[in-house]
């Protein structure tokens, strides 16, 4: 399966979530945003990027980049967002049909990828694990994470 075709599949599984939990959502046409999609809050737009995780059989856990990637003919290019590109990003674990909400803030602070662990082990958990299943975020808005 090619990255495009896994982030339709992330994207529509946020989509059908969101919407399910009563969210008012917005899809931006084409992907020159630095954003997936938009929610209305009352009035307010919240710009959310979704990301898709892989499995990493080493480790035995789950990851997601936290740059963007652009492509062309030659080379593929990678690049840290801002702090200004979303408000959140919602990190989707295919498989499990787990999600992970995570203010830009918490998202940014990583350097390059998220380890999203899902396996009962005894070791500390990781800190991305306080935004597992957090939709109660977005409710708040982005003005509330500032």
């Amino acid at each position: 399966m090619d990255t495009k075709l896994k982030a339709d599949i992330a994207e529509s599984a946020v989509i059908t979530e969101l919407l399910k939990r009563g969210f008012k959502v917005l899809k931006p046409t084409g992907d020159r945003l630095p954003y997936d999609l938009a929610l209305d809050l009352h009035g307010k737009l919240i710009r959310i990027q979704v990301k898709s995780a892989w499995f990493n059989p080493k480790t035995k856990s789950y990851g997601v980049d936290v740059r963007r990637t652009k492509t062309n003919r030659r080379r593929m290019l990678r690049d840290r967002y801002g702090k200004d590109d979303f408000d959140f990003a919602i990190l989707y674990v295919e498989p499990l049909y787990v999600f992970y909400v995570m203010p830009i803030s918490a998202f940014s602070a990583y350097s390059s990828t998220i380890s999203l662990i899902e396996a009962d082990k005894r070791q500390r958990k990781p800190k991305s694990a306080e935004y597992r299943k957090r939709w109660d975020l977005l409710s708040n808005g982005p003005l509330s994470q500032k």
